[in-house]
């Protein structure tokens, strides 16, 4: 592309050339100061994934509390031995870890394929269907309300001015007579 520069884009696998005299679709356009920092786009699907914190969002807080201690729990004065709780903890945790990742390695990517293409059609039919209905029902709706509110002030404000007018003339006094 010419007019561009690159520069040093470490760590980025398609980096965004920069323009000398401002955007591609907007040739006059310099860019400002604020949008340099802002200067490269990085490839969405090879960002780096988080191995350790999994839920950086917090999505699955309240959901699914599935520890030992949440799950069993023996009150005051009922207590099994201290090596039943401590084999049921261990025996607990172990099959649950395992379980879960078995069935995660079973069905985790065919659902995850699932779910990539059901958010992929649920995103097209919001951008290619749901916008652009709500879009050109705002556009008929601004112009049936511009003509909605001609008729208004055209017939409306008319008779209530002179109801009005007709009813300012109007004056009660109250005399109090002894």
């Amino acid at each position: 592309m010419s007019g561009g520069k690159t520069g040093d884009f470490e760590g980025l696998l398609y980096p965004s050339p920069i323009r000398d005299y401002g955007n591609i679709y907007k040739p006059n356009n310099k860019m400002e100061d604020e949008k340099l920092n802002e200067k490269y786009v990085t490839d969405v699907h090879t960002k780096e994934i988080d191995l350790i914190n999994r839920d950086p969002k917090h999505l699955n807080d309240d959901v699914v509390k599935v520890d030992f201690e949440e799950v069993i729990a023996e009150p005051e004065g009922t207590h099994s031995f201290d090596g039943v709780w401590k084999a049921s903890f261990t025996v607990f945790t172990v099959s649950k870890y395992w379980c879960y990742r078995l069935l995660s390695g079973l069905f985790g990517i065919p659902l995850a394929i699932i779910w990539g293409i059901y958010f992929a059609i649920l995103t097209f039919i919001h951008i290619w269907a749901v916008m652009p209905c709500i879009k050109s029902y705002m556009i008929e709706i601004q112009c049936i309300s511009r003509v909605y509110s001609i008729c208004i002030h055209t017939f409306c404000d008319p008779f209530y001015e002179a109801v009005g007018k007709m009813f300012s003339g109007i004056r009660v006094s109250m005399q109090k007579e002894v």
